[in-house]
């Protein structure tokens, strides 16, 4: 007979102001109580808390600064987070940290806890971002996702492309889930003129990037595209909505571009009404492997131009373009995109989104974890959380 499963789940890099990561821990946990399971969630924090939510549990643990990061903070700890785990006693371990986290799959093995690691980057995707040559990379990646593999019971990937990075090692415990998106709160409704109004002038051409500033997402890559059309005569401005390290940098480089860098959007609603009053969303990070703000820009009704080293081209589908990583190539892609009629453009947009529902990704999920919904419950929409 089914029963209620406690679900702990652990992840670092997690802040107020983090995005995509903080997006799918918050849905996943809300599904996996609105099917009747037990969520606990653990993430590092400035002090500890405990409180209950509607995504269920949240246990915050004082976790160490990471210098450099604009806030990330990481469960260093082991022991005290391995007294918590003993007290929790987990049916089942969801880990979203494959690096500093790792070790909690060799404690689930020994406590018989079945584990999954969800990745929700590539390995070497993200060693290429900081730097390291492509070969070296590749090296590096393939040993640590070699000990994943090894180390859980699943390995989660979110989209074909994250999980090749596994299979070519001939990993067989890999499963596929997607992500999904709120399919209410953002839609093109959000679209508003006094937005527009604020952003841009009439003729001009209204670019969003919603992101981290970090050198992962390369959002230097947006700024260069906004150059190059502006060089070649197209009346291009752009909006960032995100912070992080490299913001200081960033608005330096943007001297004498129209660019606005908003830092954190914390308002849902007012984060989807830039996203639908935008022209077109830009997506550069190569390292994605499944973007969740571009496709909540698709669920706005407006289209993303994104990576081509990245999972996007696989999410976007044909309601986007797809572009080198360059400036020249996203500018180019953009003016593909701007070429197509506005509402036959937009109407794919938010046809491609509504193949993504948060259900559908709670049902994945939950099947990795060998885990049936025990009921069906209405699940509030995002906007209704308490910050």
């Amino acid at each position: 007979m089914s029963r209620a499963l406690r679900i702990v789940r652990l992840a670092n890099f997690v802040t107020p102001a983090s995005g995509g990561l903080r997006t799918a821990l918050r849905e996943l946990g809300a599904g996996y109580a609105a099917a009747g399971h037990e969520p606990v969630l653990i993430v590092p924090g400035e002090r500890a808390a405990d409180e209950e939510s509607y995504q269920g549990r949240v246990i915050t643990l004082p976790g160490r600064p990471l210098p450099g990061t604009g806030g990330y903070r990481v469960l260093a700890d082991r022991q005290r987070l391995t007294r918590l785990l003993e007290r929790l006693r987990p049916d089942r371990l969801e880990v979203s940290d494959r690096t500093t986290l790792r070790w909690t799959g060799e404690w689930a093995r020994r406590a018989r806890v079945p584990a999954v690691m969800v990745s929700h980057e590539t390995a070497d995707g993200v060693l290429r971002a900081w730097g390291l040559p492509e070969a070296a990379a590749r090296r590096a990646a393939d040993a640590l996702n070699t000990r994943t593999a090894h180390a859980y019971a699943r390995v989660v990937c979110t989209t074909e492309w994250a999980e090749r990075e596994f299979v070519r090692l001939g990993a067989r415990n890999v499963v596929r889930a997607p992500l999904g998106v709120d399919l209410v709160s953002c839609g093109p409704t959000a679209r508003d003129a006094g937005v527009r109004a604020r952003y841009a002038r009439e003729g001009e051409v209204l670019l969003v990037m919603c992101t981290r500033l970090s050198v992962e997402k390369r959002p230097g890559t947006g700024l260069a595209a906004l150059a190059a059309l502006r060089a070649a005569g197209v009346p291009a401005r752009l909006v960032v909505a995100g912070d992080g390290p490299l913001r200081a940098r960033l608005q330096q480089r943007a001297r004498g571009l129209p660019v606005v860098f908003l830092g954190h959007v914390a308002d849902r609603a007012a984060l989807a009404a830039l996203q639908a009053t935008a022209d077109v969303c830009l997506a550069p990070g190569p390292a994605e492997t499944f973007g969740l703000a571009a496709l909540e820009a698709l669920a706005c009704g407006t289209p993303v131009v994104v990576s081509a080293s990245s999972a996007l081209p696989e999410v976007v589908g044909a309601a986007g373009a797809v572009a080198a990583d360059t400036g020249a190539a996203f500018a180019r892609a953009v003016r593909e995109v701007l070429a197509r009629p506005e509402r036959q453009r937009r109407e794919a947009a938010r046809a491609r989104a509504e193949c993504f529902g948060w259900d559908a990704a709670v049902d994945a999920f939950l099947a990795a974890h060998d885990a049936e919904p025990l009921r069906v419950a209405p699940r509030l929409p995002v906007v209704r959380e308490p910050r």
